[in-house]
């Protein structure tokens, strides 16, 4: 239990730092939680039936970005939402980059993998730095030692 808990503790820093965390957080749970908004609804299908990515991993992605969206909003469970994010962006840049072909950005306005890779970046941000002293996390878990 003891590890359980040290995972979604809080690292400790600055109010200006925490801020800076909380902004991101706010902006990016808020375009995470409409992105899975939709997708929620109909959570083993959302994708094109011509998308072959099985039932299942539409349903994860689905999840994560919905319920990971909501997460960050809150500042609650912050590195597993992260972790969620994570996954489901490096799936979504495995597809642009790997599977479509899509350039990094589209000057035409096309498809890319630009956001994707952004929103990796920053899942990768809140797993490495926590979701900062205006959360849930904070106030349920508290701060590491």
């Amino acid at each position: 239990m003891k590890n359980f808990k040290y995972f979604f503790q809080i690292v400790h820093h600055s109010k200006l730092g925490s801020i800076a965390l909380l902004i991101l957080r706010l902006i990016v749970g808020s375009a995470f939680f409409i992105h899975g908004s939709g997708k929620i609804h109909t959570p083993f299908s959302w994708m094109p039936p011509q998308v072959p990515i099985p039932a299942f991993l539409q349903f994860l992605a689905a999840i994560s970005e919905f319920g990971g969206g909501t997460a960050l909003l809150l500042g609650l469970l912050t590195p597993l939402a992260s972790l969620g994010i994570a996954c489901t962006m490096s799936g979504a840049v495995y597809m642009h980059l790997i599977i479509r072909h899509d350039p990094f950005v589209n000057l035409t306005g096309g498809m890319s993998y630009e956001p994707a890779l952004g929103y990796l970046g920053v899942a990768i941000l809140f797993l490495a730095m926590g979701p900062g002293k205006f959360s849930l996390d904070k106030l349920i878990f508290g701060e590491r030692n």
